[in-house]
């Protein structure tokens, strides 16, 4: 990791090694908060070259958006690190507008209040602007004008008001609907006329300052970025050349990550850079406004992935494999006693001639035969077992023979037919949640034996009681794959594997399937002090089981009590002797206090991962 993009940089295995040594266990996340230094820095430097450079007449004024990471860790250093750029805050929630009001303490920087409001969400936003913050709210549904009028005039207090376009642009990946004629938020033009009128009437046209749009999250193709950008701005100019104060415009977010490496338009990717993105958007604002005789206005963005992704790496061990390989038995000819197995060994030993592909479906088609015996009761358990190991034997066969030219497409998908499952200690809809409900791709790398080649195609599934918990899409030279080339395992050495750009929106929306919850969490610092360029500066421990417990409203001290009635039952009735009770209460009272996810063999035993070559 390469925290400022220069000469330093800090071996991912050292860092889980000192976490180790912290008592951390896998699953782990390890934050490398200098990213988050160096990306808010990256997107504030590039809007005032961009500025400067076109010789645009506003200002940059960008916010961070809670929802896209939530936790106080992060927020604090993305403030810090945005204070010289007087970088602000945008919420979505009163929760949210609840984190904003505290932690905004900056009076140059942006509150900017999206979602949907309530009276109270309106009237903690007004006190806001009471107190001396820039407070700014953006009315996504024509009901909220009259609201902020109402309790701005209750309260005695001029408020900052933006309007929400509901743009014609469609939006592109997988949040177009973010934007278009069925979008959720925003103002149709003929909504954004009538709060319009509100304002007037209310004699509050000074306090309309920001025009704001939202084309989706993850916009992979520039085009559409630029599409929105010249649709909104038209708006602005037009609520400017009306007589309203305005004075901002907010192009939302959008601004993507290159998740695959592919610098394409295709989801889970972008055809552009940071720098496209700025350079386009402040031409094509300066552009049509001066196309207007409109003053360029100060120009606000949202960029919540594009900050806080790449920080942030899931770590977590694998604990075991589930490989065809295992049921591949050796089958003797004398033991075989049904026609369909006979079969099945005479294309495995190669005294049937013909092509790759024809003697795949015939194997198949045998297979099958196989199993429909079994279920009618003419194959026994041992049949069963050797028809289906030398029908894996044959497409290990088939998948090692070199061949040329065309390819059938279901000999190429023999490897993944044949890949093992590698079980890793995390949970996907905890730590991962978007790869299942998305098909998201992430970055998935060992972390160590870079200097072997791998020798295993695996899919990762998790510990979760659900066959959805997996990980079976992974980034290719083209398009994506079902499996990843791993390593073999070794006895008594982990294998870690990194799942990276998890810094957006996986620390938040993970669910409680199954219970697991939290993962253990280190923040690391560069340090060139420190032998190894890096210092741990704070952990945080994922939950235990009575944490868990108590969110399903499960009282710990409450379950020990019935358990222990349960014990004391059994000791009476000798099903367990009164010591071997006591043993097992002392367990369940232990076992709840430890933390959710597998423990795995003390790390003294473990071989260590070894440290980096000075």
């Amino acid at each position: 990791m390469h925290p400022q993009k220069d000469e330093r940089s800090i071996r991912i295995a050292d860092a889980i090694e000192e976490a180790r040594q912290k008592k951390l266990k896998t699953p782990l996340v390890i934050r490398f908060q200098d990213v988050l230094r160096h990306r808010v820095e990256l997107i504030n430097e590039a809007f005032a070259k961009s500025i400067k450079e076109e010789n645009y007449t506003g200002n940059y004024r960008g916010v961070f958006p809670i929802k896209v990471n939530q936790l106080r860790e992060v927020i604090e250093e993305i403030q810090e690190a945005g204070r010289p750029y007087n970088y602000g805050l945008e919420c979505g929630s009163k929760p949210e507008l609840m984190i904003a009001l505290a932690m905004h303490d900056n009076r140059k920087a942006l509150l900017i209040c999206n979602g949907y409001k309530d009276n109270d969400y309106i009237r903690l936003a007004l006190y806001g602007t009471k107190i001396g913050k820039e407070v700014v709210i953006v009315a996504e549904q024509l009901s909220e004008v009259a609201k902020i009028i109402e309790l701005a005039k209750d309260l005695k207090v001029q408020p900052h008001i933006g309007f929400r376009a509901r743009l014609g642009a469609q939006g592109e990946g997988k949040w177009a609907l973010s934007s278009g004629d069925g979008a959720k938020f925003g103002l149709s033009s003929g909504e954004m006329l009538e709060g319009c009128r509100l304002l007037k009437e209310a004699g509050l046209m000074e306090s309309l300052r920001l025009l704001h749009f939202h084309i989706g999250s993850q916009v992979p193709n520039m085009l559409t970025l630029k599409n929105a950008v010249i649709e909104g701005t038209r708006y602005y100019c037009q609520l400017k050349k009306m007589g309203f104060a305005m004075g901002m415009i907010d192009v939302g977010g959008g601004l993507g990550i290159d998740y695959d490496g592919s610098r394409s338009n295709y989801e889970s990717s972008t055809n552009y850079t940071l720098q496209e993105y700025v350079r386009d958007t402040v031409f094509n604002i300066k552009q049509i406004c001066g196309g207007m005789e409109v003053p360029c206005p100060d120009i606000v963005s949202e960029s919540g992935r594009a900050v806080s992704a790449p920080h942030s790496i899931l770590i977590t061990e694998v604990v075991g494999r589930i490989s065809k390989r295992d049921s591949m038995v050796e089958v003797k000819k004398e033991d075989i006693r049904h026609p369909v197995v006979s079969d099945l060994y005479e294309m495995l030993n190669g005294r049937v001639r013909y092509g790759r592909l024809e003697k795949f479906h015939d194997a198949l088609q045998k297979k099958e035969e196989a199993h429909s015996l079994f279920n009618l009761g003419y194959i026994d358990l041992e049949g069963r077992a050797q028809a289906d190991s030398l029908f894996w034997q044959i497409c290990l066969k088939l998948d090692q023979k070199k061949s040329r030219g065309y390819q059938p497409e279901e000999l190429l998908d023999l490897k993944r037919m044949l890949a093992d499952q590698y079980v890793c200690n995390f949970s996907v809809f905890q730590s991962l949640l978007d790869h299942w409900a998305l098909d998201q791709l992430f970055p998935v790398a060992p972390l160590t034996r870079h200097t072997e080649r791998p020798n295993v195609n695996a899919i990762l599934v998790d510990i979760t009681c659900d066959s959805d918990g997996k990980v079976s899409k992974f980034i290719d030279l083209e398009d994506e794959k079902e499996y990843l080339p791993l390593h073999n395992l070794k006895k008594n050495e982990p294998y870690y594997l990194g799942i990276f750009l998890v810094g957006a929106y996986q620390d938040i929306m993970g669910d409680m399937h199954n219970l697991f919850g939290r993962v253990n969490e280190a923040h690391v610092f560069l340090e060139e002090d420190e032998e190894d360029g890096f210092y741990i500066e704070d952990t945080i421990y994922g939950n235990r089981m009575k944490d868990v417990l108590e969110s399903v409203q499960y009282k710990s001290d409450s379950l020990c009590r019935q358990m222990k009635k349960q014990i004391d039952k059994a000791i009476k009735k000798d099903l367990v002797r009164p010591r071997e009770g006591v043993r097992f209460m002392e367990m369940y009272e232990d076992q709840i206090q430890k933390k959710t996810y597998l423990e795995l063999e003390p790390s003294s035993k473990k071989k260590p991962l070894g440290k980096r070559k000075k």
